[in-house]
């Protein structure tokens, strides 16, 4: 049998286990994403106002803030395209001058750097340690704040379930064996 590289393990640490969901729910968001364009990335659904690209974007923002900010104490790189008077909705916008290539590199890089920032913990055995972010005394481990982007995945890869489906009928829990990640998803 032949599992794809975002399979979570079947046995393993709870790193390759945590690692390991939170590559499938990136993988199954990517390929609820995968082949728009524009227009489609910016088309929601009568209910919501909610996007595929602007989950792409907001999700890009999430990585970021979640492995630079909140673990690493350091600003986020996505963010630095947020226009200062924007408000909290702007990372959930698909605006008339996006592209699809666009938004889906955003999000591309922004999981390549979160991975290579993931291999740094793992390196430096940080899952126990304290977090950057606080609130106030209280510092939670890393391995909360992990948790916590694994919800806000599961979260929002239901809506681009629900969103995706109705664009084109595309259903399905995980990506079919022969889909592949046009961006870097790497197991580790």
């Amino acid at each position: 049998m032949n599992f794809a590289s975002w399979e979570p393990p079947f046995s393993g640490s709870e790193s390759e286990h945590l690692i390991g969901m939170l590559n499938r729910l990136r993988a199954t968001f990517r390929w609820k994403a995968d082949g728009l364009t524009v227009e489609q990335l910016g088309q929601p659904i009568p209910s919501s106002q909610l996007t595929i690209g602007g989950l792409l974007r907001h999700l890009s923002i999430c990585e970021d803030d979640i492995f630079a900010g909140k673990i690493g104490g350091q600003r986020p790189e996505a963010r630095s395209a947020m226009p200062e008077d924007a408000d909290e909705d702007w990372q959930f916008t698909v605006f008339p001058d996006d592209t699809a290539e666009a938004l889906y590199r955003a999000y591309d890089v922004a999981v390549a750097r979160s991975q290579k920032r993931w291999a740094e913990i793992m390196l430096q055995g940080r899952l126990d340690s304290p977090a950057s972010l606080s609130f106030g005394d209280i510092h939670p481990s890393v391995r909360r704040v992990v948790c916590d982007l694994i919800e806000e995945y599961g979260r929002h890869t239901g809506h681009a379930d629900l969103i995706r489906e109705s664009i084109d009928g595309l259903v399905g829990e995980d990506p079919p064996s022969d889909w592949s990640w046009p961006g870097a998803l790497r197991q580790g």
